[in-house]
């Protein structure tokens, strides 16, 4: 089983031709709801694969909190281990969508109460997981408690630093793969990403979008090449992206073969509207994964 500790929300989408500057007011073309959250997001990219998956998060008992629960029984989502906090609302996340890219602010609500004794309490479904993977929209005395636990009982972990702004240095040596876009690499680790990439060798994978994604073997530069496509709703490529890549680690793929499952998986997921909408099932993955003509960058 694979287990995901992380964020649950209701992401509220509005659709726009022309992204306001401050003080401007600018008229939206659309207004969706969907269920999201990073860790949500990713659990269910793992339970739409066919893998089992458990959820170790938080909600309120609100009208979204209910809602988010039932969508992920419904996924097959094993949700025992998700708390409930009757005076607090369920985390929000608001979107901005524009020419098939996204802008977005997270309000964490309930998930800032996922703390550390709520983790001691699901200590054994970590320490039983064959891997976890885990973001930062929850607390980061959390994500190093979690981090703490699956290092000292051999549990991989991947580990994707987002949003950056709650990374802490400590982790990078905790987690067994780390997973940040381009940008969020240049924020931990400043701007020469090869140096950063052969500093850890294997452990760190940085996403490039629709180009694909890279890391550093210990010998050599390695490109993953993206996969051709047509987006419709970018929100949920990385969430998608790390859940994919967890899920082909469980199936005791390699690195190379995971970052290239991963990136097919991702690719699929923004021709759909919403984070959770357009991910897919391993079927799929496997028939993008024939079309790929082109052959890896080694350097």
């Amino acid at each position: 089983m694979i287990t995901v500790v992380g964020s649950i929300n209701m992401d509220l989408v509005v659709q726009t031709n022309h992204v306001p500057e401050i003080g401007e007011t600018k008229l939206g073309t659309s207004f969706s709801t969907y269920f999201g959250g990073k860790g949500a997001n990713q659990v269910v990219s793992i339970a739409r694969l066919g893998k089992e998956a458990q959820m170790i998060g938080a909600c309120g008992t609100d009208g979204y909190g209910e809602k988010a629960l039932a969508l992920l029984k419904q996924e097959n989502v094993k949700t025992e281990n998700v708390f409930l906090f009757p005076n607090e609302t369920t985390g929000i996340a608001t979107i901005i969508v524009s020419e098939a890219d996204n802008r977005i602010i997270v309000v964490p609500g309930a998930n800032n109460l996922l703390t550390c004794n709520e983790i001691e309490r699901v200590k054994q479904e970590i320490v039983q997981s064959e891997i976890v993977v885990i973001q930062l929209e929850i607390p980061s005395e959390t994500v190093h408690a979690v981090l703490e636990i699956c290092k000292q009982h051999d549990v991989p972990v991947v580990l994707n630093p987002a949003p950056v702004d709650n990374f802490k240095e400590e982790f990078i040596e905790l987690a067994t793969y780390l997973t940040p876009n381009e940008s969020e690499c240049i924020s931990i680790f400043g701007g020469n990403m090869e140096q950063s990439l052969e500093l850890y060798p294997n452990k760190l994978i940085v996403t490039l979008g629709d180009q694909g994604a890279r890391y550093y073997d210990g010998e050599k530069h390695i490109f993953i090449k993206g996969f051709q496509t047509t987006p419709l709703d970018t929100t949920g490529a990385g969430d998608t992206f790390n859940g994919s890549f967890a899920f082909a680690l469980a199936e005791g793929m390699g690195i190379q073969e995971a970052v290239r499952f991963a990136n097919a998986s991702a690719s699929i997921s923004v021709e759909k509207q919403g984070a959770q909408s357009g991910m897919p099932s391993l079927e799929k993955v496997l028939d993008r994964l024939k079309d790929k003509d082109s052959t890896d960058t080694k350097i």
